[in-house]
């Protein structure tokens, strides 16, 4: 993404949409201080520049059956880039696993899965994760509760740097 200086109507835009992303572009517009055509320009050209990946609903996972949540802790055998890539590509195509960071330290990855119940997540873990390619070992943290869930990052729109924070 290009390095792209951020006025304060740019991380209004930003803050708004982060935290009401049904916010329509005239009320948009007008908690930006401008008309709705270049609000819209400007979100466009924020979308273009990659700091909008994209629009999405917060769906209630217990409503949908998914009523567990585990952090999975995982070591690979080898930690070469090509092995690192293909462990990426791999998790990318379960949809059980909604998040994948890789990390620095003991632990390699750090996957966020959701199943119907502890049983699903066990099949998951016993039949594709420990049994893929380059998997080491696997801890497991059962999440008891969210208590915190913001998307996104914090967003100063008061910044003077330009920089988004």
């Amino acid at each position: 993404m290009a390095r792209v200086k951020l006025d304060r109507i740019d991380r209004r835009i930003l803050k708004d949409l982060q935290d009401r992303g049904r916010i329509t572009n005239v009320e948009l517009s007008r908690r930006a201080g401008i008309s709705a055509p270049p609000c819209l320009r400007r979100v466009r050209a924020l979308e273009q520049a990659g700091f909008i990946r994209g629009y999405h609903a917060d769906v209630e996972p217990k409503a949908l059956g998914f009523n567990v949540t585990v952090f999975a802790q995982v070591g690979l055998a080898s930690q070469a880039e090509t092995d690192l890539e293909a462990f990426e590509e791999m998790v990318g195509e379960w949809p059980e696993v909604r998040e994948c960071h890789m990390l620095a330290g003991e632990i390699d990855f750090l996957l966020k899965v959701v199943a119907a119940d502890w049983d699903a997540y066990q099949d998951f873990l016993t039949t594709r994760l420990t049994a893929a390619p380059n998997v080491s070992h696997v801890k497991s943290a059962l999440s008891i509760r969210v208590s915190k869930s913001v998307p996104g990052v914090p967003i100063d729109v008061d910044a003077a740097d330009g920089s988004g924070t």
